[in-house]
């Protein structure tokens, strides 16, 4: 949307930050990692004022809504620090920085957007903020209680995108599963599923961040019956210890957890299941991590990330008695991750001789080879297959491809036919 409001008056947008005269740096707070990233790249970005063609360097996202006085005195290099509740006043604010003198009444919309992920994939935004209060999450303290988009607004959105060519819709929210809990009583993510499938275009739409106490029977039906709707889920565990979900202010229990990933199981047989869990939670035992352990050795994820457990600022956890030692935590990830990528090699090698429909993303340098991803990958962050380039096949093109070796955490296959398939999971 930030591109979108650029683009809206009149700005050129440029693909390298070398040749821009401005420069704005979309920020995250909430996990070390990431604030470290986001500092990187935010000195990064100042040396261009020296080396490159920057005359103005702006600074927005959640780093700036938790720590934007400590920002200011550290980074005198960005010419303006913008908090996520300055949005509505953010074209105002820059139009003083840069002089332009012609004070628009332009805000940020959804409908203004710039699409930056490719001409077939695009992510759609269906909700701001979250009302969970994990006990580790900062998230609600930055971006506000959970806040739906109307229904309505969503689709012209989704009808926009379709007209634009996009072909694969990713519907994303803190938690996509409360999607309508707060404008209309009730969790509506499976109608608003139901009535994208309608609009034409789309082939592939997926949906993430499901918390599990909120995935219904009636949501389990529409992805298992919908040919267009990815049999792919990700759910945010977190834990599978009663004592430490607890501790999480997480709402499901271990007993819950196994049961709806058994009912997944069994309605849809091809299903994708990715999750996250956190290592060394504050009071997290031997005990309960071997029942972390135990249980990932049983689910046998798909898809499995790990993190270790971090203080963040004015989150309840933060002041928890009895925090883990990083050397504990450091060993308890290891063993985890460790495990999951026997699992994960084990699920790929049950792959070969599998024929999928992918969508080609990229080619290799080289030119040699496709880059592609199945209804089993979402983008950037699960693996890909890597096709032989036999053809004109075109960036954004629908394949039908063999799986014929395991490479690392990827793929390898060829291409079978021409022919369009329009099931996802075939």
């Amino acid at each position: 949307m930030f591109i979108g409001l650029f683009k809206k008056e009149k700005f050129e947008i440029v693909s390298s930050p070398q040749e821009a005269e401005i420069i704005m740096i979309n920020t995250c707070g909430f996990i070390e990692s990431a604030k470290e990233e986001a500092i990187q790249t935010i000195l990064e970005m100042a040396n261009l004022k020296e080396t490159g063609n920057c005359k103005f360097l702006l600074v927005t996202g959640c780093l700036v809504k938790r720590y934007k006085k400590e920002l200011q005195k550290a980074l005198p290099e960005v010419d303006l620090f913008l908090s996520v509740d300055e949005y509505d006043e953010m074209w105002s604010k820059i139009e003083d920085l840069l002089e332009i003198g012609r004070k628009s009444k332009n805000t940020l919309d959804y409908l203004d957007r710039v699409i930056t992920t490719g001409d077939k994939t695009a992510y759609l935004k269906i909700a701001e903020g979250c009302s969970n209060h994990c006990t580790y999450c900062a998230i609600p303290s930055i971006r506000g209680p959970y806040v739906s988009r109307p229904i309505e607004s969503i689709l012209e959105e989704a009808k926009r995108l379709a007209k634009l060519g996009i072909e694969e819709i990713i519907v994303i929210a803190q938690d996509t599963t409360k999607y309508g809990t707060d404008l209309y009583g009730k969790p509506r993510l499976a109608e608003l599923l139901e009535k994208l499938c309608q609009i034409d275009g789309f082939q592939w739409i997926r949906f993430l961040y499901a918390y599990p106490e909120s995935i219904t029977d009636e949501l389990i039906e529409v992805v298992k019956n919908n040919p267009k709707i990815c049999h792919y889920f990700d759910i945010p565990l977190q834990h599978f210890s009663d004592k430490i979900l607890k501790k999480m202010n997480r709402k499901s229990d271990a007993k819950s957890i196994e049961k709806l990933l058994q009912k997944l199981r069994q309605e849809i047989p091809d299903v994708i299941i990715r999750t996250t869990m956190i290592v060394g939670f504050p009071s997290e035992s031997e005990e309960d991590f071997k029942d972390l352990y135990e249980f990932i050795k049983r689910a046998k994820f798909e898809k499995l990330g790990a993190f270790m457990y971090s203080k963040e600022d004015g989150t309840p956890a933060s002041k928890f008695k009895e925090q883990v030692h990083y050397k504990t935590k450091q060993k308890r990830w290891n063993l985890l991750m460790h495990e999951q990528q026997k699992i994960a090699q084990s699920k790929l090698q049950q792959k070969i001789g599998n024929t999928y429909l992918a969508i080609v993303d990229a080619f290799t340098e080289d030119g040699k080879f496709l880059i592609a991803r199945s209804y089993m990958d979402i983008p950037d962050e699960d693996g890909v297959i890597y096709l032989e380039n036999t053809r004109n096949t075109k960036i954004g093109e629908f394949v039908e491809c063999e799986i014929t070796k395991v490479q690392g955490y990827d793929l390898v296959g060829k291409i079978k036919s021409q022919d369009f398939c329009p099931n996802p999971s075939l």
